[in-house]
C-alpha cells in the first residue's frame, strides 16, 4: 500500500494505527509505504517513530515538495506486491473498503477504483455543496474530453495489479492533482480493465486541494493530455 502525505502531523499517527490494526487481521501479506512529499512539519518524525515498532511500515521521504502525483508515482513504482493500493492519509475511505476492491481484482479487473457518485456508495459525510458541485462539473469535463464512462476519477482509493501499476505509472508525467485522471487515461489507452466500485466515504477537513488554484491547473492538464493523443501519452512518439 502507498500513502502519500504532505504536512499530515495532525492525523498521520491515528491513520497509521488504524492501518496497522486492519491489515494485521488480514490473511494475506502486506506492507505500507508512507511517501512524505517534502513535509515541513512533524510528519516524518511521527512516521519514523511509528515505523520503529511496526516493521511492515516504511517511510519514503524527500525534499522539496513535488506534488501528490509525484509522491504516488514514486510509491507505486517502488512497490513490489502483486496488488498495489494507494489511499489518502485522511482515510476518507475506510480501510474495510479494501475488500470491495479486492473482490473486483479477483474477478479479473486490472484496476479497481473507489467511486463516490455510484448509486450504492454511502457518503456518510458529504463535501461542502460548492466542492461537490464543482467536482461533478469537473468530472463531466473529464468524461467529455478523456475518459468516458468513469464517474469518479479523483477518489483517493485505487488498486492496481503490479503489472498494470508499472505499465501505467512509468508513463505518467503529472506531479500535481491531475495524476488520477492521467493514470486512468493511460490505463484505458493500454486496454486495462477498470472497475468502478461503490464505497463508503466521509469528507475530511484539511484537503490540500485549493479550488481556485488547482481547478484551473487540472483543466489545463486535462486539455493538454487530450491534445497530446494516445501515442504521445504512451511514449510512442
Amino acid at each position: 500500500m502507498v500513502v502519500p502525505a504532505y504536512n499530515e502531523e495532525a492525523r498521520i499517527r491515528p491513520s497509521l494505527e488504524r492501518l496497522a490494526e486492519y491489515y494485521a487481521a488480514q490473511p494475506y501479506p502486506w506492507d505500507v509505504a508512507i511517501v512524505s512529499d517534502g513535509s515541513k512539519d512533524s510528519t516524518n518524525r511521527l512516521v519514523e517513530e511509528f515505523v520503529a515498532s511496526h516493521p511492515n511500515f516504511k517511510l519514503v521521504a524527500y525534499s522539496p515538495n513535488r506534488g501528490k502525483g509525484y509522491a504516488v508515482r514514486k510509491g507505486m513504482l517502488e512497490a513490489t506486491g502483486d496488488l498495489v493500493l494507494f489511499c489518502d492519509a485522511d482515510l476518507a475511505t475506510p480501510q474495510e473498503e479494501t475488500e470491495k476492491l479486492l473482490k473486483h481484482m479477483q474477478e479479473g479487473a486490472d484496476v479497481a477504483i473507489g467511486s463516490r457518485p455510484l448509486k450504492d456508495s454511502n457518503l456518510e459525510i458529504r463535501q461542502p455543496w460548492y466542492r461537490e458541485m464543482l467536482g461533478r462539473a469537473f468530472n463531466k469535463a473529464v468524461q467529455t474530453l478523456a475518459i468516458k464512462g468513469i464517474d469518479d476519477t479523483q477518489c483517493g482509493f485505487k488498486m492496481f495489479t503490479r503489472k498494470a501499476s508499472q505499465d501505467i505509472f512509468k508513463r505518467c508525467t503529472l506531479d500535481g492533482f491531475s495524476f488520477d485522471f492521467e493514470a486512468l487515461m493511460i490505463a484505458r489507452d493500454l486496454g486495462y480493465r477498470i472497475d468502478e466500485v461503490p464505497i463508503r466515504w466521509s469528507h475530511q477537513e484539511g484537503s490540500k486541494v485549493v479550488l481556485l488554484r488547482d481547478g484551473p491547473r487540472m483543466l489545463r492538464d486535462l486539455v493538454k493530455l487530450r491534445l497530446r493523443g494516445k501515442k504521445a501519452r504512451l511514449g510512442k512518439e
